[in-house]
């Protein structure tokens, strides 16, 4: 078990190993983007500490063994977006992350016995989609080429600090060179407008301001194509396919790769703790010193100055350093880590607007044997197509995904919730008993499951195991006998992914990824290029541009702005 061994590995450092000395940069949170941005700073040559609160490193991307014998992908569960640069710079796959990819990708039963498998095999998808229309089955590969196309226009969106306003004033030379990097940043971005041409340029703004439900109807007709692709504009988002900008966050979900190939999402062997595992190891040999346990109670600034001095940890002992860059949300970084009435009154009342909804659960079950969903003939003990990839349940319809929202809106978990269920084990052998060939891990991301309820709270064990059996069940209607195939299974509400992995709010993506808080707006305006208003203090996680998911961009691009402001001193 892979990242219980990361775990003993860097558990035996203290407290006092980070106190002796002074610190080029001291990096706040082990999660993803952590782990990225102390990478880089170290092979830049500074000096990194790399401070995490809980036993273990990854945030979000962590495996643990939650039943005996079964590792879990506890939050994140599927590996696309991580930046090709990223994978290539630190060289992930010489330390040991392996990506295995999925074919088919998507399976989607319906309870009327039909089915649809969709993958990255264009004569699969044509005769797979083909089953409910014909004219779906031509338009689909040209909507597919759309979105690659537009996936291009965003890749340099996505590796690169946005070209934010300077907030002191700058010297003639340093004003000089901000200038020309500014009009090289737009030179490009208009560049890749003209290469679009005006009427895709034009498709493109309609698939960002739209509901995912116009962009999709648009191209297609068939209720279950629609809503299998509608999945991925909602997912981690208390927002319905109707929710104006959700096209975004569909662009979003599959503007990824796995080697080349554009949308293929992967699992990670040894689940997605390895690659948090992976980036540490490359963290370590560029010189980072990481510490587990070390949880950040508050930001050292000099109020005078207004320029931060290092951390304290929650045991007392500080860690200084003029340069502190925080992987946490916006809201922990400057509501409570940052002391009080040190940052102007609009910024962090903007902090404090910013919206954190949350929908999510995730749940991960340990189980004796594959489910057998009905609308597949035949007997299929073994693993078959429709276990490979996502199982999506509880999209059949567009509308039936909206139903499940609305019911969130009231405060009451979705009654017949979204679930997109995943069998790593299929591929993945490492993380299940040796030699139980027939047990298997499963995970569940559910939607929708409002953070605070109606009635009721989450702390109450009743309304929880009522919640996963109402999971549970929805399952057994496509796989008859699902729910007696569990040996065990660990759930993870908003509340608990705020409390354990300190998601606030439960929003897995730092934040709310709607079109007001994206590039010039993330976290918010003014502050979209990983400064902050308080010198040398940055933000490195996903609450910043260009967002979540496990894409190593936040810290990759907030590194080369601490590197950039640096080497002006």
């Amino acid at each position: 078990m892979a990242t219980l061994l990361l775990t003993r590995r860097f558990a035996s450092s203290s407290s006092s190993s980070v106190a002796r000395r002074k610190w080029g940069a001291v990096v706040v949170g082990g999660g993803h983007n952590g782990l990225v941005a102390a990478a880089y700073l170290a092979r830049s040559g500074l000096s990194v500490a790399l401070l995490e609160k809980r036993h273990l490193l990854g945030g979000a991307a962590v495996s643990e063994e939650l039943v005996p014998g079964f590792l879990f992908s506890r939050c994140s569960y599927l590996l696309s977006l991580l930046r090709p640069s990223l994978i290539r710079e630190l060289e992930l796959e010489r330390h040991g992350l392996k990506l295995l990819r999925r074919s088919p990708s998507s399976f989607t039963p319906c309870l009327d016995g039909r089915y649809l498998l969709l993958g990255a095999d264009a004569e699969l998808n044509h005769s797979e989609i083909a089953k409910f229309s014909k004219k779906d089955a031509l338009a689909y590969p040209r909507y597919e080429k759309q979105l690659e196309k537009f996936c291009k226009f965003m890749d340099f969106l996505l590796d690169s600090p946005p070209p934010e306003i300077r907030h002191e004033a700058p010297s003639v030379v340093d004003g000089m060179k901000d200038m020309l990097h500014k009009s090289a940043f737009w030179s490009r971005c208009l560049q890749h407008v003209l290469s679009l041409g005006q009427k895709d340029m034009m498709d493109f703004l309609d698939l960002l301001l739209s509901p995912a439900s116009k962009v999709l109807n648009n191209w297609f007709e068939t209720e279950v194509l629609k809503a299998t692709l509608a999945t991925d504009a909602v997912i981690g988002s208390m927002a319905t396919v109707h929710t104006p900008g959700s096209g975004y966050v569909l662009l979003h979900h599959v503007m990824g790769e796995t080697g080349g190939e554009r949308g293929v999402w992967s699992y990670v062997e040894g689940g997605m703790g390895s690659v948090s595992l992976a980036i540490s190891k490359a963290a370590r040999e560029a010189g980072v010193h990481i510490m587990t346990n070390a949880e950040v109670a508050q930001v050292i600034v000099d109020e005078n100055s207004r320029a931060v001095k290092g951390v304290v940890l929650a045991d007392g002992t500080e860690v200084h350093s003029s340069v502190v860059l925080s992987n946490a949300t916006p809201y922990r970084t400057f509501v409570e880590l940052v002391p009080p009435n040190l940052l102007p009154e609009d910024f962090i009342s903007s902090i404090n607007n910013l919206d954190y909804s949350s929908g999510t659960t995730k749940i991960n079950l340990a189980v004796d044997r594959l489910p057998q969903f009905q609308c597949c003939k035949g007997n299929h003990l073994e693993t078959g197509p429709q276990h490979v990839g996502t199982i999506h349940i509880g999209s059949e319809s567009m509308e039936e995904i909206d139903e499940a929202y609305k019911d969130a809106l009231t405060g009451v978990p979705s009654k017949r919730p979204l679930i997109e269920m995943t069998i790593p084990s299929v591929l993945d052998r490492t993380i299940s008993p040796p030699g139980m060939t027939s047990q298997h891990v499963i995970n569940l991301f559910v939607q929708y499951t409002p953070y605070k309820l109606a009635e009721g709270s989450w702390h109450d064990s009743n309304i929880r195991e009522s919640f996963a059996q109402r999971c549970f069940s929805l399952i057994d209607e496509y796989a008859p006998g699902f729910s007696s195939s569990i040996i065990g299974y660990d759930m993870l509400t908003p509340p608990d992914l705020e409390r354990e992995i300190g998601l606030t709010g439960g929003n897995i993506f730092h934040g709310s990824m709607g079109l007001d808080s994206l590039f010039l707006l993330r976290p918010v305006k003014g502050w979209s290029d990983y400064r902050t208003p308080l010198k040398g203090l940055y933000l490195c996680g996903s609450g910043a541009h260009p967002g979540g998911g496990v894409m190593g961009a936040p810290g990759r691009n907030a590194a080369s702005v601490v590197i950039q402001d640096m080497n002006k001193v």
